[in-house]
């Protein structure tokens, strides 16, 4: 019961890297809030995992909307006064390309699809961190964990959007990593390779159809890639995550980790 009585707010945690941190993190004796925009995924997984008195909360939110971001953090500290650990994994993807194909969308639906990643990616992080480290204590331990992704450190064609939000979180884990760093609250990402996700197997399709090939050949190119062979299961993405919102993370902030079965050694 590695965070028994900490207080934790999962973004985008109905599904999928954040639905496993979330359950991870309840297991561990957490008291979790559970945010999302799609109140479907939010009461299916609530009503999977939830037993006896003690309760994952769930919180419709959209993070690209700072009003409904207050309102969601004013509820959370409404039912248990404060925040200790945040884990900022709504994410958001999709193909941007300069030059769009009929396939991709006309210029103007992916001028709103880069305008959606980024608003979703980086600039709902801003809100939801500068709106949770007002409720966390000093000195006692906070934690702010960021999930970006190895598209964070390298660059894939037509993803031009989901590769800047993503380098830009690092970057932002960084800058407010020394912001924090006076009041004891550590900063710190997470870099995820290929994950078996509902994410992930859009990126396949979208991946496939751009190929020219069957979505279960560029699933087998895509983890041949990966040294370790295999895409990574969500619930080995919360393993990390635990690790950094654990005391044997206390000294580390300002890291980017990679997480990814090698995939950004090559």
């Amino acid at each position: 019961m590695q965070l028994e009585g900490k207080v934790v707010v999962v973004t985008g945690g109905g599904r999928g890297i954040g639905r496993a941190i979330a359950e991870l993190f309840y297991a561990e004796g957490a008291r979790v809030a559970v945010a999302s925009r799609d109140s479907k995924g939010l009461q299916n997984m609530t009503s999977a995992v939830n037993r006896g008195d003690h309760h994952i909360v769930p919180f419709r939110c959209d993070v690209r909307n700072r009003g409904e971001v207050e309102v969601m953090f004013g509820n959370v500290i409404e039912v248990w006064d404060r925040i200790d650990i945040l884990v900022n994994n709504s994410g958001q993807s999709g193909i941007t390309p300069l030059q769009p194909t009929g396939e991709d969308g006309d210029r103007e639906s992916v001028d709103k699809l880069w305008k959606e990643i980024l608003d979703t990616n980086l600039t709902g992080m801003y809100y939801c961190t500068s709106e949770a480290v007002r409720h966390m204590p000093d000195g006692k331990g906070g934690r702010v964990i960021n999930i970006s992704s190895v598209l964070g450190k390298f660059g894939v064609p037509g993803y031009g959007a989901y590769c800047a939000s993503k380098h830009g979180v690092i970057g932002l884990t960084r800058a407010h990593a020394l912001e924090l760093a006076p009041r004891g609250i550590t900063v710190n990402a997470i870099c995820p390779g290929w994950v078996d996700t509902e994410m992930a197997r859009r990126g396949v399709e979208e991946g496939a159809r751009r190929g020219g090939m069957a979505a279960d050949d560029f699933r087998r190119a895509a983890a041949s890639r990966v040294p370790l062979g295999r895409f990574l299961q969500p619930e080995e993405v919360a393993r990390m995550a635990l690790f950094v919102a654990s005391a044997a993370a206390e000294g580390m902030t300002g890291q980017a980790i990679n997480f990814d079965g090698g995939a950004a050694m090559w």
